[in-house]
């Protein structure tokens, strides 16, 4: 009949004596709270903590001690790492339990085991085992709440029937509804965890020390995702390890001294632990085709560490050169998943403990099993998690362009951790002519779908932008786009168009909440924008507006998830979002505008703890602007004359400026390019200069073709010029336009050029 362990107890008092144990049925004295991890057992019939929740679990050899002084009660070492006298919690009773405690005190005091002088433990752990008192069955008395929760109930279902055996003497039915309780609380304890590390953790905190003293989990490396076969060796890598603590660590000087002179339990006879109470096995082991530990993997039962495959499996799993545990003190425990062996797992007990017997290997079984199939599950939530967030950071831009004479930060929240993605989405696309569209839209919901639909919406939003068309009209072609993707795909979007030449802004609305404008004396301004009718709607109008847009003011475009909750209607939300922006602008002053990224970061401190209902998309804008002074202007007609004319009028802007260093390659590649233009044009070419941070020049034309760079033969007359822009200049481009196209080219400035 197997015992388990149990507390070495001295002489006690006849009171202390009569009182019985705290623990469990079928426990032993001392052993009463082990089963959930978490050493509560030594308190006397408080309520249980949720299981898996609380100190690390105090070895079950650190039960009640006896100090040795004449008429002291007994003392107990406790799980938070001190010594105290064993006094019973206050607990909540109905009427009759002080009637049922008194009589179990009046009880006659049960035989104690011989002790030698002075309080030390005189029998091996078994003796005491078997003359430990029964405690009661706990009646409906004992209840601390009537209808606990999941996890109160885990860990009064541990606390109940911890052990998966109990002490010797219980009859054998008692023992098995002992070992199912144990299986049950540490099955429940093993399913909590969400993700990798959480599962393993929960099945050593389960099993230590309630089943074993010591535990280590092997996984394979990397795990195998789903139905995906995996290529190469599989290699076992050491995941975790957990044993029993000294019990000096967790005392002090006068538990070390109720310990023994060494100050801690004797774990040197704990098989494969080192001289510092360590588990020195090996990192990482290769599984040989063939070999011992691959057969003893594939038949996925339990094995004794006694039997003939494990004998041969325990060296190559471990390392060579470890000690193998003698007897049936070690199980090695397969884990197999829903379709493969994922690892293993290895229960060591120490000498002064009994060994496993058969039913043990049930309890291993089914604690392998949840904890492999958790594993699995964890590895796919990871994966799909992994896809989420690759899916959002893909769809959204990774970084912010920088066009002329505007600023741009950004923030994206997901509306919470467990749904990373959403359908709103912001962008900021450079357009001809030194301009920046500013989008911002959102799909309804915040799911995978959403975020599909989002992507497809924002690539079509870059592409009809590239066309230089309208406002209006890009939310037109966007609302025909939904509606070829579903009858039920709705979403809101604003489109604005900054021109930085002319410090002008055009907005189109569809559905969207309206942006803000903080200007540079710390008002905040919501736009008048025509709302219109969201995209997906079909056989609506958009109507776009224009709009001043001074240097210095900063525009801020944002969706519903910002302004809208369960505590706050929208139009509440942006008159808080229009007072929070006026005063982060009056701490930085009237005259200097606030930082982006800080300002950003303000508005979303705004949000409160139940603010948090939708995803969040921000996007703020700062308008630098181009001052009239860095820009020069001309119309040229389609004629011969032309490129000489437009070499004088940029010899003139360069002089203007102080960039006489520039001239020789303005003046060829202007030539170059604008006769390029004449040569196909029907209608005047514009020629602009900007002086911004580089030098950039802009000709346009009514000519849809794009020039294409190729090189010339050596008899060729023509067809040089788009290479010697290329060679000289720092970048250049073509983009087409709604009426023409434009070429476009920049050349960086002289070296300590200063712009005033």
């Amino acid at each position: 009949m197997t015992e388990y362990p149990t507390s070495q107890e001295g002489p006690q008092p006849a009171a202390a004596a009569a009182t019985p144990a705290q623990g469990g049925p079928g426990l032993p004295a001392g052993a009463g709270g082990a089963a959930d991890g978490r050493g509560r057992g030594a308190s006397g019939g408080g309520c249980a903590d949720e299981l898996g929740h609380g100190k690390a679990p105090a070895p079950a050899a650190e039960g009640v001690r006896d100090t040795g002084a004449p008429g002291a009660g007994p003392v107990r070492a406790h799980a938070d790492g001190g010594l105290g006298p064993d006094v019973p919690h206050q607990r909540r009773t109905r009427d009759g339990a002080a009637a049922r405690n008194a009589s179990a005190a009046a009880a006659p005091a049960p035989a104690l085991p011989d002790t030698a002088p002075g309080g030390a433990a005189g029998p091996a752990p078994e003796a005491a085992t078997a003359a430990a008192p029964q405690p009661p069955q706990p009646g409906p008395e004992d209840a601390c709440d009537p209808l606990p929760d999941a996890g109160a109930a885990d860990a009064a279902a541990a606390e109940a029937g911890a052990d998966p055996a109990a002490a010797e003497g219980a009859s054998p039915a008692r023992r098995e509804g002992d070992r199912l309780r144990f299986v049950g609380a540490a099955t429940r304890r093993i399913a909590r965890g969400i993700d990798l590390d959480e599962i393993v953790l929960g099945l050593c905190r389960a099993t230590v020390p309630t089943f074993s003293d010591a535990i280590l989990v092997y996984l394979r490396d990397p795990l195998p995702v789903g139905d995906e076969r995996p290529v190469g060796p599989v290699v076992l890598r050491l995941r975790r390890t957990d044993r029993l603590r000294p019990i000096d660590d967790l005392t002090g000087a006068e538990g070390a001294g109720a310990a023994g002179g060494a100050g801690e339990l004797d774990f040197s006879q704990l098989p494969l632990l080192g001289p510092q109470g360590d588990l020195p096995a090996a990192e990482l082991c290769e599984i040989m085709p063939g070999g011992a530990l691959a057969e003893v993997l594939r038949g996925v039962r339990p094995v004794f560490g006694s039997s003939a495959g494990a004998q041969d499996a325990l060296p190559e799993l471990l390392g060579a050169g470890h000690p193998l545990p003698r007897g049936r003190r070690a199980i090695l425990a397969p884990l197999r998943g829903r379709r493969r062996v994922i690892g293993a797992a290895v229960f060591l007990r120490s000498p002064e403990r009994p060994a496993f017997e058969q039913n043990d290997l049930l309890v291993a079984a089914q604690l392998a099993t949840h904890t492999a199939l958790g594993i699995d599950k964890a590895v796919l939530y990871g994966r799909e998690a992994y896809i989420a967030d690759e899916l959002q950071r893909t769809m959204l831009p990774d970084s912010l362009p920088q066009p002329t004479g505007v600023r741009l930060a950004s923030r994206y929240l997901p509306a919470a951790e467990t749904a990373r993605v959403g359908g709103d989405w912001y962008d900021a696309i450079p357009l001809p002519g030194s301009r920046v569209a500013l989008v911002v839209g959102d799909v309804m919901g915040h799911s995978m779908t959403s975020a599909a639909i989002m992507g497809q919406l924002r690539t079509t939003a870059q592409t009809l932008a590239q066309l230089d068309l309208p406002p209006a009209e890009v939310l037109h072609h966007l609302d025909e786009q939904a509606q070829r993707l579903g009858s039920d795909r709705m979403a809101t979007c604003l489109y604005a168009v900054y021109d930085p030449v002319s410090h002008r802004i055009t907005i189109a609305n569809a559905g969207h909440p309206p942006p803000v404008l903080l200007h540079l004396g710390g008002r905040a301004e919501v736009l008048r924008v025509p709302p219109g009718a969201p995209i997906g709607v079909g056989g609506v109008d958009f109507e776009a507006v224009e709009l001043d847009a001074p240097a210095g003011a900063t525009l801020l475009l944002y969706t519903d998830g910002l302004v809208e909750s369960r505590l706050r209607d929208v139009w509440t939300g942006i008159d808080q979002l229009r007072e929070r922006l006026a005063t982060t602008a009056q701490l930085t002053g009237l005259d200097h505008p606030p930082p982006l990224e800080a300002l950003c970061d303000d508005v979303l401190d705004m949000l409160g703890p139940g603010d948090r209902d939708d995803d969040i998309a921000l996007l703020a804008a700062r308008f630098d602007g181009i001052a009239p002074s860095d820009v020069a202007y001309w119309f040229l007609d389609p004629e011969e004359t032309a490129p000489g004319r437009a070499r004088r009028f940029a010899r003139r802007a360069l002089a203007r400026w102080g960039l006489e260093e520039l001239e020789d390659s303005v003046e060829l590649l202007v030539s170059e390019v604008v006769t390029n233009a004449v040569r196909y044009a029907e209608r005047p070419v514009t020629l602009r200069l900007l002086r911004t941070d580089v030098l950039r020049c802009e000709v346009g034309d009514d000519s849809p073709q794009l020039p294409r760079q190729r090189r010339a033969r050596e008899t060729d007359e023509g067809g040089r010029g788009l290479f010697l822009v290329n060679r000289m200049a720092r970048r250049w481009g073509a983009t087409r336009l709604s009426s023409g196209k434009v070429v476009w080219f920049e050349l960086s400035l002289p070296a300590g050029h200063d712009r005033r």
